[in-house]
């Protein structure tokens, strides 16, 4: 199938999905990655690299990019059907340095994601989206760091490689995330 055919059948699944849980009365927040133009995970502000290539900053490894979700542009936009959030239920990340968690950036500056589900008596995420690789597994890990329960909906997730997905689901679960195929609101 193809790739463009793929992710469009998966943010169809995600707003259907969105939709049901918040008509079943859960709350529903959303991170968006937010990035500058100069954003320095882009390979196009590194000379002569390409994309997904990999440089060091800081002594991590950071994966190079294509510009994506920039700050201001219509590529940036949440991809659900904002009417599915208010404006206080979405987290923006990734403007400098480099995040791919939703809880903090990889400089250990925390979002304010904690915050907003505790002060809506959150316990328990249910976290989808892209990608299972490197958002999903983030912001996964770091909620159950912050005291979540966490369960990821693995079909809700796009993945940029197979491989690293696959390391990724297992990782999560060997850390105590509750992986589910599909959504099953009995298993939730």
């Amino acid at each position: 199938m193809q790739f463009q055919v793929q992710i469009k059948l998966l943010f169809n699944n995600v707003i259907k999905t969105t939709d049901t849980l918040k008509k079943k009365g859960y709350s529903i927040f959303a991170t968006q990655d937010w990035h500058p133009l100069n954003h320095v995970s882009f390979y196009t502000n590194h000379k002569e690299k390409k994309a997904f290539e990999t440089i060091k900053i800081n002594q991590k490894t950071q994966v190079l990019w294509p510009p994506h979700c920039v700050q201001g542009t219509e590529n940036a936009k949440v991809l659900v059907d904002n009417n599915l959030f208010s404006a206080s239920c979405i987290v923006r990340k990734g403007q400098n340095p480099n995040s791919y968690s939703g809880f903090k950036d990889d400089g250990g500056q925390t979002t304010d994601l904690a915050q907003i589900l505790e002060k809506n008596g959150i316990k328990k995420v249910i976290i989808y989206g892209i990608a299972t690789d490197y958002c999903v597994k983030a912001t996964a890990i770091d909620a159950l760091s912050a005291g979540f329960k966490v369960i990821v909906i693995e079909s809700l997730c796009k993945g940029v490689s197979s491989d690293t997905t696959a390391k990724a689901l297992l990782e999560m679960k060997e850390k105590g995330i509750t992986i589910l195929k599909n959504l099953d609101l009995e298993k939730i």
